[in-house]
């Protein structure tokens, strides 16, 4: 199973919210969702976590790209724009530091005209153990 399908199938609330990894590499991650009415808030407008859960999916990717289990510990979210009904919404995650315990990470999160509505930072912790899928994609 690759890293990819791993996280896709077993992080069962991304899943829930119609999150998905399109792309996993060493250092880099793209995950998608198309914003549909269950995502919507009280304004009309894309709730919050779904910019959060969408995000920390690419992370997740990025974070265990290693082979390592590794989970955040400190992430930080800005949202710049919101987003409507319908707007494909893309995560792209890099790895700015590859520390052998504290990993560090990037997030850029756009629509599909290119604008970005969110960035997000990550630091999380390796853990002691092995990571186990076959490839990443």
């Amino acid at each position: 199973m690759t890293l990819k399908d791993k996280l896709n199938e077993g992080d069962h609330f991304a899943k829930m919210t119609g999150a998905c990894l399109t792309e996993s590499r060493e250092g880099y991650a793209r995950a998608e969702l198309t914003v549909g009415e269950q995502h919507l808030n009280g304004a009309g407008v894309c709730q919050g976590g779904v910019f959060y859960t969408l995000a920390d999916l690419a992370f997740a990717a990025v974070a265990n790209s290693r082979g390592i289990m590794t989970l955040g510990i400190s992430n930080t979210i800005t949202l710049l724009k919101s987003a409507q009904l319908g707007d494909i919404l893309v995560a792209e995650c890099t790895e700015i530091l590859d520390h052998h315990r504290l990993p560090y990470c990037d997030i850029k999160l756009t629509n599909q005209r290119g604008e970005i509505v969110a960035v997000m930072t990550g630091l999380a912790y390796r853990m002691k153990q092995d990571f186990e899928y076959d490839s990443l994609m």
